[in-house]
C-alpha cells in the first residue's frame, strides 16, 4: 500500500504507528493471496427479465457465481437481465461475498450489448456506501467485456457490491454475467474450467466418408468393444421415406481396422418417422431407441427396446416410465450400458433453464421410476444435453450453453460422488481440440477408453460429421474389465442357454446382467475396476455356477475369458461349494459365501421334496482327529444355516470326512485349499 508521509512523532507513537504498518502489511500480504470471489447472494435488485412461466432464465440469482458466458460473448438465459431493455429508469442490483476483503478491483461481466453500467459502489461490514465507478454510460465498440474498476479509496474493506445501469444508453437487453473482487490489480478474467492435463497434442480425426456424407451425421454409439458403430443419419436419400427424417445406420471395423461402408438398419428399426439409437448394451445385444414404435407404423413420444435374434432387431418394444412429458421439442437420452439407469435431456416444470438433465431408475416389473432433477451442479438456465454414461457407471459426459466455453454447445464431463446419482463434481470443458465455436456433442466411448467419438458442425464433409480423436487419462471414465465367456454343461461340455449376473462382493448388489443364447455368440459383461465380483451363470434344471473375479489391484482395461459349467440337478449329482467358505482353521462362514448358501436355499425351496448330504472335507495339515473335528463343526454350520432359513432339518444329512478323500495334492498351498471344501449330492428329489 502507498501511504503518506507522516508528521514528526513521539517515539511511542512511532512505534505504534511502525507495528500497525507491519500489520497492515501482513495482512495486506495475506489479502493478495486470496482468490477472485465471486457474488455469492443477492441483495437487491430493480428488476429481472422473466419470459418463461417457469425456469430460472435471465433472473437476478444468474449473476451470482463465475461467469457462465465469458469470455465468450452473446445472449445467454445463464446472465441476470433488466425486465425491459432501453428503459428510461436506471436498474440496479447489489451482491454481497462470503467474505470481506481489502478491495482493489471490482470486475463486471458485461456478456451482451455492454456500456450501460454508469456507477459502482462498494459497501464495507458496516454497510457503509463508497462510490468507485462514475461514469457516462454508452456503447462501446466491443460484443461484451470485462468492465474492471479499480478502487482509489484506501485501506477499504469491503464485502458487497451495487451497480447501476442506465439502460437507455445501450439498445437491447443489457445483460451482466458475474461480479467479482479482489485484493489485487491483477486483472479479474474470465477462464474456462478445462480438464486437467486434457487434450494437448491430440487430433480429432474425420471418420471420413464411408461414415459422414454431405448430409447430417449425429449421434454415433459405439459398442463396448469398439468394432460397432450405430449413427444418427438425416438428409440423405439412402432414409426410409423422406430423406429429411432421421434414420438408424450402422458400419463395422473391417480386418484392417478400417471403417464398412455404413449401411442403413432397415426395418423395424428404422420406419417413415425419426428414428434414432440412444443406447447399446454392454453384451451388444439390446438396442435402445427414441419414440415408442406403434403396430400400425406410427410413433409417439417415449422411448423402445430391440432386441437382436436370429432373424435380426425385434420389433422395438416400449419402455414405461413414469410421468415421461417433455415441454421442449427435442429430448435426448442415455441409458446405461447395464441397463438400469437412464439420464435424459428434456425440459419439465422443475427446470433450472431450458433442456436440463433427469435420471431415473428400473425398478420390479422392467418399469423406470419418474424422472428426477440432476441439480444444479451439471445443470444451468440453459441448455444441457446429449447425455453419456461410461461403462464405469460414474463418469458423465454431456453439451451445455451454460457454462463458459468455445461456441454454443460444449462437452464437458462430471463425475459422480455418491449413489443418489444426485452429486456431481464441476463439470470440466473437454477444451478446444474437440470444442469449436460451433456445436459440439453426443460423445461417446468404448470400453477401453482409448477413443472418444462425436459430432461436431466444424470442418465437416455436410451439416454434421462424426469425429474420434485420442483420449488422455484426464478426461478417460475409469478403466474397466470386459468378462466374456461360455456356459456349458458340466458332464457333456455342451453349451447351456443361461442368465449370468454379476455382483459387487463386499454388498452382494447386482451390478450388471446378460443373456448367454447356447450354440450363438458369448456373453459379455463390464465390470468398473477397484471391486471384486461373484459372477454367477443360472438356468432352470442346473444348479447355478459362481465364479469370483477380483479386480481390487487392477490399474488398467483389460479382457478376461471366463466359461462356467451347470450341473444337472438330479439324484445322484454332487455339488462343490467354494473353498473359500470358511476362515482358515475355523468353522466361521465367511460373509461372501452366505450368498452360494441361498443358491441351495433356493434350489431346495423349488424342489420341496429334496434331500441333501452335506460333507466336509479339509487338508492333511495338522492332528487328523483336529481335522475331522473341524470338518465336522463345518457342515454342522452350514445345516444350521439352511435350517434358520426355513429348510427342515430332516432333509439335511451331514457326515465329515477330515483329510480323507483329498481332491488334489497337499503339496502346496493352493491345492491344499482345493482340498478344504464342502460338498452336498442331491440324495432325492
Amino acid at each position: 500500500m502507498t501511504k503518506a508521509s507522516a508528521p514528526r512523532m513521539s517515539l511511542v507513537r512511532r512505534k505504534l504507528f511502525i507495528c500497525s504498518s507491519l500489520i497492515l502489511l501482513v495482512c495486506g500480504k495475506m489479502l493478495a493471496q486470496q482468490p477472485v470471489l465471486w457474488a455469492d447472494k443477492i441483495l437487491g435488485y430493480s428488476s429481472e427479465y422473466r419470459p418463461e412461466s417457469y425456469g430460472q432464465g435471465f433472473r437476478s440469482k444468474q449473476i451470482l457465481g463465475e461467469p457462465n458466458k465469458l469470455p465468450d460473448f452473446g445472449v445467454s438465459p445463464c446472465a441476470w437481465s433488466p425486465a425491459t431493455p432501453d428503459g428510461r429508469n436506471e436498474e440496479w442490483i447489489k451482491v454481497g461475498f462470503e467474505k470481506s476483503i481489502a478491495l482493489k478491483q471490482v470486475a463486471i461481466a458485461e456478456n451482451y450489448n455492454p456500456g450501460s453500467v454508469t456507477r459502482v459502489y462498494a459497501y464495507n461490514e458496516a454497510g457503509k456506501e463508497f462510490l468507485i465507478y462514475d461514469e457516462k454510460a454508452g456503447p462501446v465498440s466491443a460484443k461484451g467485456r470485462m468492465l474492471r474498476v479499480f478502487t482509489k479509496q484506501e485501506n477499504l474493506i469491503a464485502n458487497a457490491i451495487k451497480i447501476i445501469l442506465d439502460p437507455s444508453k445501450v439498445g437491447g437487453f443489457n445483460q451482466i454475467d458475474a461480479i467479482g473482487i479482489s485484493s489485487t490489480s491483477d486483472p479479474i478474467e474470465a477462464v474456462i474450467n478445462v480438464a486437467d492435463s486434457g487434450l494437448k497434442e491430440e487430433k480429432k480425426e474425420n471418420l471420413g466418408k464411408a461414415i459422414n456424407s454431405k448430409g447430417q451425421e449425429i449421434n454415433p454409439i459405439i459398442s463396448a468393444d469398439g468394432r460397432t458403430l450405430y449413427f444418427t443419419r438425416a438428409e440423405h436419400e439412402g432414409n426410409i421415406g423422406s430423406p429429411s427424417k432421421q434414420d438408424a445406420w450402422v458400419s463395422t471395423l473391417d480386418k484392417n481396422n478400417n471403417w464398412t461402408e455404413a449401411v442403413n438398419l432397415g426395418p423395424p428399426v428404422n420406419n417413415n418417422g425419426d428414428n434414432a439409437i440412444i443406447g447399446v448394451s454392454a453384451d451388444g445385444k439390446n438396442l435402445y431407441l427414441i419414440n415408442v414404435y406403434l403396430p400400425g407404423g406410427g410413433l409417439v413420444y417415449g422411448l423402445s427396446k430391440s432386441t437382436n435374434t436370429k432373424n435380426g432387431w425385434s420389433f422395438p418394444k416400449a419402455i414405461k416410465i413414469e410421468n415421461l412429458y417433455n415441454d421442449h421439442d427435442f429430448s435426448e437420452f442415455a441409458i446405461s450400458p447395464h441397463g438400469n439407469v437412464l439420464i435424459m435431456s428434456v425440459q419439465r416444470k422443475d427446470t433450472e433453464g431450458k433442456k436440463d438433465l433427469y435420471v431415473s431408475f428400473i425398478q420390479e416389473g422392467e418399469t423406470w421410476s419418474e424422472p428426477k432433477h440432476m441439480g444444479t451442479v451439471l445443470n444451468s438456465a440453459s441448455d444441457e444435453n446429449s447425455p453419456f454414461l461410461a461403462l464405469d457407471n460414474k463418469t458423465l459426459y454431456f453439451t451445455s450453453s451454460g457454462r463458459s466455453g468455445y461456441g454454443g454447445g460444449d462437452v464437458f464431463l462430471s463425475r459422480r460422488l455418491d449413489d443418489t446419482w444426485l452429486n456431481w463434481s464441476k463439470p470440466e470443458n473437454l477444451g478446444p481440440n474437440i470444442n469449436t465455436p460451433k456445436h459440439d456433442s453426443y460423445f461417446n466411448i468404448p470400453a477401453s477408453g482409448e477413443y472418444g467419438y462425436f459430432s461436431s458442425a466444424d470442418n465437416t464433409i455436410g451439416r454434421e460429421d462424426i469425429f474420434r480423436i485420442r483420449l488422455t487419462p484426464a478426461i478417460k471414465p475409469d478403466p474397466v474389465a470386459t468378462v466374456t465367456g461360455s456356459v456349458f454343461e458340466f458332464e457333456t461340455t455342451n453349451p447351456v442357454k443361461a442368465v449370468l449376473s454379476a455382483k459387487i462382493l463386499k454388498t452382494g448388489e447386482t451390478f450388471s446382467k446378460t443373456t448367454f443364447e447356447g450354440e450363438a455368440g458369448e456373453f459379455k459383461l463390464i465390470l468398473p475396476l477397484k471391486e471384486s465380483y461373484i459372477i454367477t451363470a443360472d438356468e432352470k434344471g442346473y444348479f447355478s455356477s459362481t465364479e469370483e473375479i477380483d479386480l481390487v489391484s487392477e490399474t488398467g482395461f483389460r479382457t478376461i475369458r471366463k466359461n462356467l459349467y451347470l450341473q444337472p440337478i438330479k439324484p445322484g449329482q454332487q455339488i462343490r461349494l467354494a473353498n473359500n467358505m470358511f476362515s482358515q482353521s475355523s468353522a466361521d462362514i465367511t460373509e461372501p459365501s452366505f450368498q452360494e448358501l441361498d443358491r441351495i436355499i433356493g434350489i431346495m425351496n423349488e424342489y420341496p421334496e429334496m434331500e441333501i448330504l452335506l460333507e466336509g472335507h479339509t487338508d492333511n495339515q495338522g492332528d487328523t482327529k483336529k481335522n475331522v473335528k473341524l470338518s465336522e463343526d463345518r457342515v454342522v454350520e452350514v445345516k444350521k444355516y439352511l435350517v434358520t432359513k426355513g429348510i427342515g432339518a430332516f432333509r439335511i444329512q451331514t457326515k465329515a470326512w477330515g483329510p480323507a478323500k483329498p481332491i488334489a495334492s497337499n503339496l502346496t498351498e493352493a491345492t491344499r485349499q482345493k482340498n478344504r471344501r464342502v460338498e452336498f449330492t442331491i440324495l432325492k428329489m
